[in-house]
């Protein structure tokens, strides 16, 4: 399969929907809908909801049934970044090449951005109007699972042990792992997970849905810090080097640049083998589990 048309046209449906279901900013609290709407369109690949309608296929599902919830995960994703980019957090001028919501809205307006939007995509996915064609269980296991990977068990628990290793040059392996399983891979695991549940999966397919999202949201962090050390500002949309700026803990600053390539390989052949029970129809995520330890920015 040609992947850049597949995630061109994948974006652009996920663009079109995201239009739709966000609140638009003529409507109370104007600057509140225009800072939610001005980081979801700041450019982001998708990454996680084309994820999600990539599982569903995979297993057989309708990813028209997927598309309300694979936008409620960027949105949860978008108030991650909201969030992270804060003063008192990671304090980044930019994010995507463009400035931090923060820095065009203010401190306040961003962080009920990212509030509103996390709060906007449960609604979203538990939207009656979305979800009646949907098996009630079904929906419930995915608005589980996405809460659970979203919270104190997943990307939030992550980002704290994430900001309190900053700067401890002792920091082990183990620790680094916790942190790139739940900041980011936990999100990538839910997406894929979410997206086999709305398309009927069970048994052996989810089981492997669930292992090939394991493997690929590591794979993703670790190529993430790669990128930071090899990449340019203007290649990767945000300053280069922050992490050893920030002293963050990293699989490179842990086991070193090689290392952590080899590792980041050893994940995507992981990832690729737990699809070994599926035919053609899961090339998408593949090919995707490929893109995330070769692509550049």
């Amino acid at each position: 399969m040609e992947l850049k048309v597949y995630l061109k046209e994948q974006c652009a449906r996920i663009d079109a929907a995201l239009d739709r279901f966000l609140p638009r900013d003529t409507e109370l609290p104007h600057s509140l809908h225009k800072a939610m709407r001005y980081s979801v369109f700041a450019g982001g690949k998708r990454v996680r909801p084309i994820l999600m309608l990539a599982a569903c296929h995979a297993v057989g599902g309708d990813t028209d049934r997927a598309l309300p919830a694979a936008c409620a995960m960027e949105m949860i994703h978008t108030y991650s970044l909201i969030h992270d980019d804060l003063p008192a957090m990671d304090d980044d001028d930019f994010r995507r090449g463009n400035p931090t919501n923060h820095k065009v809205f203010g401190e306040a307006v961003a962080i009920l951005a990212g509030d509103a939007l996390l709060t906007e995509a449960f609604r979203l996915v538990s939207n009656p109007r979305f979800t009646e064609r949907c098996d009630p269980t079904g929906v419930l296991a995915v608005i589980h699972e996405i809460a659970t990977c979203a919270g104190s068990y997943g990307m939030v628990g992550g980002q704290v042990v994430d900001m309190e290793s900053e700067g401890n040059h002792d920091i082990d392996l183990a620790t680094v792992q916790y942190i790139h399983t739940h900041k980011t891979g936990a999100l990538i695991k839910a997406s894929v997970v979410a997206g086999a549940l709305l398309g009927g999966a069970a048994g052996e397919q989810l089981a492997g849905i669930t292992r090939y999202g394991e493997a690929a949201g590591l794979a993703f962090q670790i190529a993430d810090d790669i990128l930071d050390i090899e990449g340019t500002t203007e290649e990767i949309g945000k300053d280069a080097g922050s992490d050893e700026a920030r002293g963050k803990a990293t699989y490179p600053a842990v086991m070193g640049l090689a290392a952590a390539k080899e590792e980041a390989r050893s994940m995507m052949d992981e990832a690729l083998k737990a699809l070994d029970i599926f035919g053609a129809e899961a090339d998408p995520l593949r090919e995707i589990a490929r893109y995330i330890v070769q692509r550049k920015n």
